[in-house]
């Protein structure tokens, strides 16, 4: 059997248990400052996800829209109990969070979404869809939308564009 001999070298045996232990000592400190502060906000600061998705609703993948003339919007939307949006796509992208009520979301094809208060959604961006409220109180939501400055976010389906 043929065994190799290495000498020995304690500068570099060292050195490289020193880089390890720096490296250890590192990620040590960025985990706990990440965990104190997080999302680079001081440890005071309340930071508690609402939405966390490469999807929309329908399923489709978060695509951020190449525009023009690029627009950020934020609308408050109240849907009465028994009241329906009627069906309609939304062009861009919008995002919503339900401060009260429930919405049933129907989209083309059959499917149906329940949401309540407290839960935030992908909407879906060129998928016909129509929202409804099933309960007794308002839905209320805080949409964002982002868009191009001058243009709609929010299109009626035709036959319904005609009523």
């Amino acid at each position: 059997m043929m065994t190799r001999n290495y000498k020995f070298r304690p500068a570099v045996a060292m050195k490289l248990c020193l880089s390890r232990v720096a490296l250890a000592v590192s990620l040590t400190i960025f985990a706990s400052a990440n965990a104190a502060e997080p999302e680079g906000y001081k440890a005071a600061v309340k930071v508690t996800p609402l939405l966390l998705t490469e999807t929309t609703e329908a399923g489709q993948p978060i695509v951020y829209p190449q525009v023009k003339d690029p627009e950020v919007r934020a609308v408050t939307v109240v849907i009465p109990p028994g009241v329906e949006t009627g069906w309609h796509v939304h062009p861009f992208p919008c995002y919503a969070y339900i401060l009260s009520g429930e919405l049933e979301v129907e989209f083309e094809g059959g499917v149906k979404k329940q949401f309540h208060a407290g839960q935030a959604i992908a909407e879906a961006v060129n998928v016909l869809h129509n929202g409804r409220n099933p309960g007794k109180e308002d839905a209320k939501l805080v949409m964002f939308v982002t868009g191009e400055k001058g243009l709609p976010f929010t299109i009626k389906k035709q036959a319904d564009a005609a009523k």
